[in-house]
């Protein structure tokens, strides 16, 4: 049997728990393997019982809800149905994104040539994301998400369509993970050692969420901090990425 991983809950109530889903955790059990640890088998163990109604990617952290009764499950899917739950994201982007704010509207589809994966779409169903740039750095963006809509991947395939995936993402992007000689010159690593990355999941993380509680309707936010390893990637890229001072410099480096 797996270790079952701790759980940071953020909030808890006899209607709904939310909790802070470090990455590498499933969301839900692995249809295939039972015994995997996932964030609804954990709160079903501890509180009895747990019902769905988003998700995150294995390797994406941060907030995450879980009805606890068949009435805010209702309630809640309602929410999510109407789009009216806020669901806001921090991501490390390649590239400098040149925007402040920009409305990515992109149908998205299952990609059939490659299972389990999305892609952008006409025929597709309707996908819109807010993205805002928080920090900009010489070889990446740092960035903040609204999703409208909840589609798999959305922000996955959205940053891929606009040019920018993830800095780290192998299957939307190019990078399986990110280490500091990739941007620190004259970078050396001791003999007989290998370079372990600073990142090696995807730069995303589910920063914060807000929903009207289905007991009272009133509006309640609840935030995650970003982990260690997303926290130190923007550490370095501070230190070792910043942007030049002016685009003229930019241009010839």
């Amino acid at each position: 049997m797996n270790k079952r991983p701790k759980l940071e809950v953020l909030h808890a109530d006899a209607s709904l728990v939310v909790v802070n889903k470090p990455a590498g955790l499933l969301s839900i059990p692995d249809r295939y393997d039972q015994t995997l640890p996932s964030v609804k088998a954990i709160i079903r163990e501890e509180y009895g019982s747990a019902y769905v109604v988003h998700r995150l990617d294995r390797e994406t952290s941060g907030v995450i809800l879980m009805p606890l009764t068949p009435e805010a499950h209702k309630h809640l899917s309602e929410q999510f149905e109407h789009h009216t739950v806020v669901k806001t994201y921090e991501a490390i982007v390649s590239g400098i994104v040149d925007k402040d704010t920009m409305t990515i509207d992109i149908p998205i589809t299952p990609d059939t040539r490659r299972k389990g994966l999305m892609k952008p779409s006409a025929k597709g169903k309707e996908a819109r994301t807010i993205l805002r740039v928080l920090e900009r750095f010489r070889l990446a963006t740092h960035v903040e998400c609204d999703l409208i809509t909840g589609r798999q991947h959305q922000i996955r395939v959205h940053c891929s369509a606009i040019g920018h995936p993830l800095l780290v993402d192998a299957d939307y992007g190019t990078s399986s993970s990110f280490l500091l000689s990739s941007i620190k010159r004259r970078y050396n690593v001791s003999k007989g050692q290998t370079e372990r990355p600073l990142i090696e999941r995807l730069t995303l993380h589910a920063r914060r969420i807000t929903f009207l509680h289905p007991d009272t309707n009133q509006s309640m936010t609840f935030e995650a901090t970003p982990p260690k390893d997303f926290s130190a990637t923007l550490q370095v890229l501070r230190k070792y990425a910043a942007p030049y001072a002016s685009t003229f410099d930019a241009e010839f480096f």
